[in-house]
């Protein structure tokens, strides 16, 4: 027990506790904050993949749409309820 208490009485040792203490609790790039931001980070690089496939996969179905009048015009009529000039659309709401 001794040999504990001369220890904290070393001022070098006082010094490396209480710099220890301050990055790792009080300082602004403390573990906690490293810990969350790794969270952060992975979380958006997931996001990223998410949204490169997506955009893929958008970018492939614009292509198909360009490419082909029928299917196109299947889109606007389904999507913004577009129509020919003869035409009545009714719009059938599902509950």
């Amino acid at each position: 027990m001794k040999k504990y208490l001369k220890l904290l009485k070393n001022n070098y040792v006082l010094g490396t506790l209480f710099f220890l203490f301050w990055m790792i609790f009080i300082d602004s790039n403390n573990l906690v904050n490293q810990f969350q931001l790794s969270q952060k980070l992975n979380q958006l690089k997931d996001q990223k993949e998410y949204y490169q496939e997506r955009k893929e996969i958008i970018t492939q179905e614009r292509q198909e749409l360009m490419s082909n009048p029928e299917l196109l015009e299947k889109f606007a009529r389904e999507q913004y309820l577009m129509k020919k000039e003869s035409e009545d659309i009714y719009v059938i709401v599902k509950k």
